[in-house]
């Protein structure tokens, strides 16, 4: 059954915003910018030789943008490597097993840290700067995971400019699991109406398809559902006692 929408976008006699800027969000003219406060979110899933962020090995990075087009979000660009383990890394086999990868086979097109990461940030920060965003939000299913280890490997690269928040996240999993009654990524995939390949899963390229295929249906159906967010004006003082 088609989805109907069961609230409109708030009038601008509901609270005290700017009529003006409220008319963008009635007639879909509003960006991504002006929809995530200056945040561009960024798809982002990563396969690692462990859990540990600073002693384990990353595996696998992707990323991928979304597009705006008549108030709805889509899937954009996609960057992926796979990613030669950093020296002294450590390796659990256990995860290598899970994963069915051999992280030192370079038929797999390794690249160190540094060339797989920074062309990626830079992609990144350009896709930032065209959106007129001020920054990269990470969006990922147990998102903190993910940027635990983007965050230690550009430490290990000693690298300042990373597009990414230091430490907010979209988490599909627990916006899956409010809207769709499921957290782990296959089954909140299937709720969505999004077809899902086990044979594929746990390769972050993939992963990283379906979570940016299911952040978008989520965004889309909140917005149906619940129209969109009226713009917030007043100033805050943050420093204020």
């Amino acid at each position: 059954m088609q989805e109907q929408p069961l609230a409109q976008v708030n009038s601008p006699s509901e609270n005290n915003s700017n009529s003006s800027d409220q008319s963008l969000f009635e007639k879909n003219k509003f960006t991504i910018a002006d929809r995530f406060r200056g945040f561009l979110p960024v798809i982002v899933d990563v396969e690692t030789a462990g859990f540990d962020p600073q002693k384990d090995a990353l595996l696998e990075v992707a990323m991928m943008t979304v597009r705006l087009e008549n108030g709805k979000f889509y899937p954009d660009e996609l960057f992926s490597a796979n990613i030669r383990p950093f020296p002294g890394a450590n390796i659990n086999q256990s995860n290598i097993d899970f994963l069915g990868i051999d992280p030192f086979d370079e038929s797999r097109n390794l690249l160190s840290e540094y060339d797989a990461l920074v062309p990626m940030f830079k992609a990144i920060q350009k896709k930032v700067k065209a959106n007129k965003c001020k920054r990269a939000i990470l969006v990922g299913h147990n998102g903190q995971f993910d940027l635990g280890f983007i965050a230690a490997a550009a430490e290990r690269l000693n690298y300042k400019r990373s597009p990414f928040h230091p430490f907010s996240v979209f988490d599909t999993a627990s916006l899956s699991l409010l809207v769709y009654g499921q957290s782990v990524l296959a089954k909140a995939c299937i709720g969505a109406g999004i077809k899902f390949d086990q044979e594929n899963a746990h390769g972050a390229a993939y992963d990283t398809q379906m979570e940016c295929q299911l952040f978008c249906k989520l965004i889309n159906r909140f917005t149906t559902f619940c129209g969109i967010p009226s713009p917030v004006n007043e100033v805050i003082d943050y420093l204020k006692n």
